[in-house]
């Protein structure tokens, strides 16, 4: 699973960082909401990543972990956070989601 993640975060790492150089990071955000369907799938994005803020949230909490850099990550680079947040989990410490959404229900 780590392996995977990993892949993911190089990747998506890779070709944020060729979009920004391209357009910078304030360009990238004029180009994203210069249109209707831009600004749809950046409020579906925030909507996304407040609802994992909320599942890191509780599960710092519950394994003694830091949850504001990864937050911070979060808020100013999308998915990159909890991405790390997974990737620098303890080994075995990676719980699944349905078990932590069945705590808060």
């Amino acid at each position: 699973m780590k392996a995977a993640l990993a892949l993911v975060f190089a990747a998506f790492g890779a070709f944020s960082l060729y979009v920004i150089a391209r357009l910078g990071y304030v360009g990238l955000w004029q180009a994203a909401l210069s249109s209707s369907a831009g600004w749809q799938v950046m409020l579906d994005l925030l909507i996304t990543a407040l609802l994992l803020l909320g599942y890191l949230w509780r599960d710092a909490r519950a394994t003694g972990r830091r949850f504001w850099p990864y937050a911070l990550l979060t808020l100013a680079g999308g998915s990159f956070g909890p991405l790390l947040y997974l990737l620098l989990a303890p080994r075995g410490a990676a719980k699944p989601l349905s078990a932590g959404l069945a705590r808060a229900a």
